[in-house]
């Protein structure tokens, strides 16, 4: 199996994330769920969804309307001005758009890095007989992908599982099958699934900022004992910016 570049093993035990505080509401959350705002030398507010890019940073954990509404209103201005002591800072209008943008780039450059390793599967032929043998850890589905097609595949993973009765299924993805095939390299992708948990834990950590920005649900994913992934405990909190 082919690494890619800089991209380190997983460990069998996954780190629990480290809690930020978002400036805008006050919660603190897991910093795998909130969005992270990079300032520039300049200024400049930008969306960091990778959440790596050097010098100071402020985190927020609201979708992007709610973050549009806060940018029109003055809001994320004076949390910004507050969180960096009055520095002079510039908030693009269309801050709401860039970071969405980043974001659905984060998890497709993801997904392309998982499919280069030969972690991801597509086809539901091929899906639905790895399904049923165990051999997926996540699942998910185009937005237009069909409710019969979707309905067949989760419960194969469920029976693999054992986890027939439960409500373990594949998360409908944000993106249609024409981006998901844009974004692959292939024709036609409309259901996609992960063999191993560390592979379902890099997709998912992109997938959570993403989902959550857009206001949708949660991902869904097997933990390592092969059942539904329990909720995460507590993560310990900073107030580091």
């Amino acid at each position: 199996m082919r690494i890619p570049h800089n991209e380190p093993l997983a460990s069998g035990t996954l780190e629990q994330s480290p809690e930020r505080r978002c400036i805008l509401t006050g919660d603190h959350g897991s910093r795998d769920d909130l969005l992270r705002l990079a300032i520039s030398p300049d200024g400049d507010v930008l969306p960091d969804a990778l959440a790596r890019a050097p010098g100071r940073g402020a985190w927020i954990g609201t979708s992007r309307a709610d973050l549009e509404t806060a940018i029109s209103k003055g809001k994320l201005k004076g949390a910004l001005a507050r969180a960096f002591k009055g520095a002079t800072l510039t908030i693009p209008l269309d801050l709401g758009e860039r970071a969405e943008v980043a974001l659905r780039r984060a998890f497709t450059d993801r997904l392309g890095l998982e499919l280069k390793a030969g972690k991801l599967l597509m086809g539901s032929d091929r899906i639905a007989e790895n399904a049923r043998g165990g051999n997926v850890a996540w699942l998910a589905h185009a937005a237009d992908a069909s409710v019969d097609g979707s309905r067949k595949l989760d419960q194969a993973w469920r029976v693999g599982n054992d986890a027939e009765g439960t409500g373990l299924a594949g998360t409908t993805l944000p993106l249609d099958r024409a981006a998901l095939s844009v974004a692959l390299g292939r024709d036609n992708v409309v259901h996609l699934a992960l063999t191993d948990p560390a592979s379902a834990a890099r997709v998912n950590l992109p997938l959570r900022r993403l989902l959550r920005f857009l206001g949708q649900g949660e991902t869904n994913e097997l933990d390592e004992g092969g059942g539904p992934a329990a909720a995460a405990g507590p993560s310990p909190v900073t107030n580091e910016i």
